[in-house]
């Protein structure tokens, strides 16, 4: 696994100049660990006592795309500690072992299974193994209709014919909405342009049984931006770049990446970040115990969730401008049960979907089997649907799950352990990933990614290109902080008429392993 790690890392290396400028006269870069005097000590004082003879940094978040700054900003040789507020890296990625092998329970899929996906490069230096979902084309986005079964709520299977006539029909009340959005200077939602193309043309309404499929294909929809169709922006919701090459399931799961971007960073986990003071030339940021940490900048990588509870206190205040920023912006969340089962009773597709009369009451349930041979049903929920769920217990949660899937297979055995995510409540996410608001501007993320002084913005919803919501996303958003952080630190400090940076993206498309793909 080292050798691996390390050659995957090979891939990655950035600032190899700076590295040799910094070399000399930096011993071994020791950390120092400032203590808030609690008897009024200044933050100006608190600066005066730090001396450091390379840039510092500090990166607030311990998910993929604080680690990737801080993997940038390491390989570089500034100084650089990673404060995390969970007992665990990863973030919104988690891949849990409980079952005795991997499942994540948080990302899941690689969006883009291409060479021109940014964190290509790690995954073919580790080896690691695609399981693709889906093409280029796929209604559902991560699963091509041939994938799935769909059954109703008394456990009776759904014609596949009428399945692909009804997908049909779904695609083309999509491209009718796009005459609604030309039609309407307002935004409004995706849910009320459904309803108007349908009022337009009648001929597009579903009765009975279609009509629920109609109502699951909108619960795809919803669970793709992990929110309700009445929230989501028509004007935004398909102007996302979607990378080629379809939609791939991580089979030995996203731990690997993040374990390979950790490797030698200063970690500092259990450290929740409650205040974050930018003074003209250095930052300090504060974590719950009254611990002060002091930098020449820092960079956030807080989920969006964050930001919006207000749980880090500015100062100075942030400006209207990206406060607005944050509050434009949506945060949707998605939950999962994972089921692990001692045999296999279900059959050999991808998907297995329920159908009902609103998109609130599908479901579907992800068939980890035949991806990764494990007997393992992972139930997934957006939107609404997913807040109501957290409000069951564990067990409630299961056996609510359990009852859908008997009706399905009534010999189905009982669960021999489960798994069920909070991430709505989940005080260091409160939520999944960012989507458009309606009515949101169109400079919202431009807003949000603009750095402030010496504070720089990471994080799956700041990234470039309409890649929010995605692993690669959250990475690239990560490297662009990391990279925009360096290059004023090495301006404001004067080492940047002797340097070049060294781009971070020069061996992207470095192909010398191929990804492996499967599809059973």
């Amino acid at each position: 696994m080292e050798n691996l790690i390390d050659n995957a890392l090979w891939g990655l290396q950035r600032g190899d100049l700076l590295s040799m400028h910094f070399a000399s006269g930096c011993g071994c870069m020791e950390r120092e660990r400032i203590e808030i005097d609690q008897e009024g000590d200044t933050f100006a004082s608190q600066v005066e006592r730090q001396n450091s003879s390379v840039p510092t940094v500090i990166v607030i978040g311990g998910g993929i795309s604080g680690l990737a700054a801080a993997r940038i900003l390491h390989d570089a040789s500034f100084k650089v500690v990673l404060l995390e507020s969970r007992d665990r890296l990863g973030g919104r990625i988690h891949t849990d072992y409980s079952f005795g092998y991997p499942v994540d329970l948080g990302a899941s899929w690689l969006h883009g299974v291409c060479n021109e996906n940014p964190l290509a490069p790690l995954i073919r230096g580790l080896g690691l193994k695609l399981y693709r979902t889906s093409g280029d084309n796929s209604v559902l986005y991560d699963h091509d209709l041939e994938s799935y079964t769909l059954f109703d709520k008394e456990g009776h299977k759904v014609p596949q014919q009428m399945v692909i006539e009804v997908g049909d029909t779904f695609k083309r009340i999509l491209e009718e909405t796009e005459k609604v959005r030309d039609e309407h200077t307002d935004d409004m939602s995706v849910l009320q342009a459904i309803w108007i193309v349908l009022d337009k043309h009648p001929e597009l309404r579903q009765e009975g049984l279609a009509n629920e499929v109609l109502q699951w294909y909108i619960c795809r929809m919803e669970a793709w931006f992990a929110a309700d169709a009445d929230m989501i922006s028509l004007k935004s919701w398909d102007q996302e770049q979607v990378l080629s090459g379809g939609h791939g399931l991580m089979v030995q799961g996203y731990d690997p990446v993040i374990k390979t971007l950790a490797k030698d960073i200063d970690i500092r986990l259990n450290h929740r970040v409650t205040k974050i003071s930018n003074g003209p030339n250095k930052v300090m940021v504060t974590v719950e115990d009254g611990t002060g940490f002091v930098a020449d900048a820092a960079i956030i990588t807080v989920p969006l969730g964050i930001l919006k509870a207000n749980l880090i206190h500015f100062e100075p205040k942030l400006p209207q401008w990206k406060v607005d920023a944050i509050s434009d912006l949506g945060f949707g969340c998605e939950n999962k049960i994972a089921l692990q089962f001692d045999s296999v009773f279900w059959p050999d597709l991808e998907l297995l979907g329920i159908v009902a009369p609103t998109s609130y009451a599908c479901g579907y349930f992800l068939n980890l089997h035949k991806a990764t041979g494990h007997p393992v049903l992972v139930y997934m929920a957006a939107g609404r649907f997913a807040y109501d769920l957290e409000k069951l217990s564990d067990e409630s949660a299961a056996k609510f799950v359990m009852l859908q899937l008997k009706k399905m297979f009534p010999d189905a055995k009982d669960p021999v352990q489960y798994l069920v995510t909070r991430w709505g409540t989940d005080p260091n996410s409160l939520g999944c990933y960012s989507y458009d608001l309606v009515g949101k501007p169109e400079d919202s993320y431009e807003r949000l990614r603009t750095p402030l002084g010496n504070l720089f913005f990471g994080g799956e919803a700041v990234s470039m290109e309409d890649h929010q919501g995605s692993v690669h996303g959250a990475y690239s958003a990560g490297i662009m902080a990391a990279e925009n952080c360096q290059r004023h630190l090495l301006e404001r400090l004067g080492y940047f008429d002797n340097l070049q940076l060294v781009p971070s993206r020069g061996a992207i498309h470095d192909a010398t392993f191929p990804l492996q793909i499967s599809r059973m």
